[in-house]
């Protein structure tokens, strides 16, 4: 599907749960749901628990291979050596049960991450996984500056796309730095995977004065679709990636996104209230990707306690939050409990200050 066209992208990341064991039936009905209104493109990781198999118990057991497209990634956070970065791939194929992938990205450059990817060798690595016909297309996902970008577009001029945080919250992000990462990736001819379009499910459910600005503009319309709607109407987009976490979620997707009309005039004149109404909200922009929690020493469930003060930042609901609050450490432990040691900020892909962040929350919400 050509550039705006409104390809939708399925985010294997967040898939509906039992219990703790993924929904595979769930995501079984959503996939023949994707495939039925016409699009292909799905984005899973080994970094995601459980998402590689459930993906191939949902779509590639169930439909021919030459019918959707893969990507997967390969991930150093989880592999200290080369050898061991190296065999992701043949583990990501025998989860998946597929003999080839489609798109293969080194996954989640950072500033403290991409020279893990320069010095294990592990571009050399991908071109030749390609050589050899086993990859179709290889690339990056990118959470970092311009300058980076530039400095990894012109290191490896034959990538054949990049994955970009892109959304309307951080289009002018000074620190996730959206608009002018796409810039850079447009400037070098590279087609652009959007992921975070809705900033982890934030945009679905944003303060009440935004709701109240899209609701009086188009009455019935989700605001996730805003959001989505957005992201795919920019020039050179390859794929935009919804992480979908149930059937509903789904079929508001396809409503707008089978017959894609990007945002007019009045409706972009919403999206930069919007933007307006965002820069004046104090919040902590985690997507609860995880990343933090599994790296952390002391077993502190980070994402779980920004949610809770969230509420309080955003909502003022300070008895809510410090309800969330002890749910949150009845599984983890106490934000408290932080030793500074920063292993969580070097993985956040949000550059969020958690540390800081932390103690704010201790002062707030412990009793």
């Amino acid at each position: 599907m050509a550039a705006n066209e409104g390809n939708l992208g399925f985010g294997l990341m967040r898939l509906p749960r039992r219990g703790v064991k993924i929904d595979v039936d769930q995501v079984a009905q959503m996939v023949d749901l994707f495939l039925d209104a016409g699009f292909t493109y799905f984005d899973t990781a080994r970094v995601y628990p459980g998402s590689e198999a459930a993906t191939r118990k949902a779509l590639v057991n169930r439909h021919p291979r030459d019918s959707f497209t893969i990507a997967t990634k390969l991930n150093t956070m989880i592999a200290p050596t080369a050898k061991l970065a190296r065999r992701q791939f043949d583990t990501s194929c025998r989860s998946l049960g597929v003999s080839y992938v489609d798109n293969y990205l080194l996954h989640n450059l950072t500033n403290g991450t991409y020279k893990n990817y320069e010095s294990m060798g592990l571009w050399d690595y991908v071109r030749d996984l390609k050589r050899q016909g086993k990859v179709r297309n290889f690339g990056f996902s990118f959470h970092a500056g311009p300058a980076l970008l530039e400095e990894v577009l012109k290191a490896h001029p034959d990538v054949d796309f990049v994955q970009l945080q892109i959304n309307y919250a951080d289009w002018e992000n000074d620190r996730i730095t959206s608009r002018a990462n796409y810039e850079v990736a447009r400037a070098h001819g590279k087609p652009i995977v959007i992921m975070e379009p809705v900033k982890g499910g934030a945009l679905a459910k944003p303060a009440p004065e935004i709701r109240k600005l899209m609701d009086e503009a188009a009455p019935g319309a989700s605001y996730a679709s805003w959001a989505i709607r957005f992201a795919a109407g920019l020039d050179g987009i390859m794929a935009v990636l919804s992480g979908m976490s149930n059937v509903e979620q789904m079929v508001d997707n396809l409503s707008y996104m089978r017959d894609f009309k990007p945002l007019d005039e009045r409706e972009m004149a919403v999206i930069q209230q919007a933007r307006e109404i965002l820069g004046n909200a104090r919040n902590i922009p985690c997507t609860a990707c995880r990343y933090c929690v599994d790296g952390c020493p002391r077993h502190i469930l980070i994402p779980d306690v920004f949610a809770a003060m969230n509420k309080q930042l955003v909502g003022g609901q300070l008895e809510e939050a410090r309800a969330d609050y002890r749910a949150a450490i009845d599984a983890g432990n106490f934000a408290s409990a932080c030793i500074a040691c920063g292993r969580c900020e070097d993985v956040c892909p949000q550059n969020i200050e958690i540390i800081s962040q932390l103690r704010e929350c201790v002062t707030a919400l412990e009793p």
